[in-house]
């Protein structure tokens, strides 16, 4: 089991490193790095928990609790967030200190009330501006609504300019250290993408508002302590920037193609279409869905501008592999996109619409309608309709 981290004089992380997780959210998100659940001890004139841990970790957070003071005590238990990985562990600390005071947002006393009925407990709600002193140290509130649930807030401890946002700024990454000094940061970095893009890309418009207003509270931020992965102590701006880039959704001059094909006539049709896109100085990532792991693209298509997908008919419907990836693009609903639809068929057609429907379900702008389609097998001149399609994608992206 791992060991309490000191962040600060008298804070500590107490959470848990789940090395073996490889899917989140039931079979949503794969987490190939594993994850941690990240919670907070302030000891000081009093005590206060800052979220808690996924429920089958909950004895290695109060084994921690234990080590830093025994009998634990805890006056204050911040509800940041009630969904399970941070709060399934609410129950067995209100065993262990039955007399702590739940702060938490309004959505998340509902929440907390209809996971469980069967407690009664002290609680306060609290709102963007609260402030609760410990001694020397004031917890103050922000709520935080849809980043990623309703009942989402941020704690911030201005004596420490320490932000403990929860889900915000985090990552699915086991590591035996907990700040992001001590680990390859461009690993980390990659992670904090696939974690935006495929749980909080839906809410970027309210990411970059949340932004622009803890900037105009003029909050010093030193430290980000998220609920998941590392803890930001070198350089909390560098995630800071990119949650700031990656909700403005501009991209860069990259396009994604994300295929499956039956007998090679959908794959040369993408390849044709990638090497357009490289002659027109495009950086292009190519996945074939059947061997690629949908989240990954996700990531990938996080800072694109183009995203192509290709199939070839069967049914009169799109390949069973392709349906997963466009089901995810029209719930996460990128921005600043634009699209292409491609592929092959034999006797007859019906994945070209299908294809092109789903694309625009997902608000990515369509950039030819109807996108090269191919009776069988490509011919010169339809792989040379996709080799210059792509340079046109190529130079519409550059600009």
């Amino acid at each position: 089991m791992s060991q309490p981290v000191t962040i600060a004089e008298g804070i500590y992380w107490v959470g848990a490193i789940d090395w073996n997780i490889r899917y989140f959210h039931g079979p949503a998100f794969s987490t190939h790095r594993g994850t941690t659940y990240n919670a907070y001890y302030i000891v000081d004139e009093k005590t206060a928990l800052v979220d808690t841990v996924y429920g089958p970790f909950k004895e290695e957070l109060i084994a921690k609790l234990k080590q830093i003071k025994d009998p634990v005590k805890i006056d204050y238990l911040v509800i940041n967030h009630t969904e399970s990985d941070h709060a399934g562990a609410f129950p067995a600390i209100m065993d262990l200190c039955p007399s702590a005071h739940v702060l938490c947002t309004q959505r998340g006393y509902e929440s907390l009330k209809d996971h469980y009925p069967y407690l009664d407990f002290q609680y306060t709600i609290v709102k963007t501006g609260t402030s609760i002193s410990l001694g020397k140290r004031t917890l103050t509130f922000i709520e935080a609504p849809m980043l990623h649930w309703p009942d989402s807030m941020f704690t911030y401890i201005p004596e420490e300019a320490l932000l403990l946002p929860n889900d915000a700024f985090g990552q699915h990454f086991a590591s035996s250290v907990r700040f992001d000094d001590q680990v390859d940061v461009g690993i980390v970095m990659d992670e904090a993408a696939k974690y935006y893009a495929n749980i909080l890309m839906p809410f970027s418009n309210l990411i970059t508002k949340k932004l622009e207003e803890i900037q105009k509270m003029n909050l010093t931020i030193k430290t980000i302590a998220p609920s998941h992965g590392i803890i930001w102590r070198q350089d909390p701006n560098r995630i800071i920037e990119a949650y700031a880039r990656w909700a403005d959704g501009k991209g860069t001059a990259k396009a994604v193609i994300a295929y499956d094909t039956m007998w090679l006539s959908t794959e040369k049709m993408a390849y044709a279409l990638l090497d357009g896109l490289v002659a027109g100085g495009c950086e292009v990532k190519l996945f074939k869905l059947s061997v690629s792991d949908r989240n990954d693209i996700i990531k990938e298509i996080l800072d694109a501008r183009a995203v192509l997908v290709g199939s070839p008919t069967i049914n009169n419907d799109i390949l069973p592999v392709v349906s997963p990836l466009l089901d995810d693009l029209v719930g996460l609903r990128p921005k600043n996109k634009i699209g292409l639809a491609f592929g092959a068929y034999g006797w007859g057609g019906g994945a070209q619409k299908i294809l092109e429907e789903r694309l625009k379900a997902a608000k990515i702008e369509l950039f030819a309608e109807p996108g090269p389609t191919v009776k069988w097998v490509p011919k010169k001149e339809d792989l040379q309709r996709c080799y210059e399609l792509g340079r046109e994608m190529a130079a519409r992206i550059k600009d």
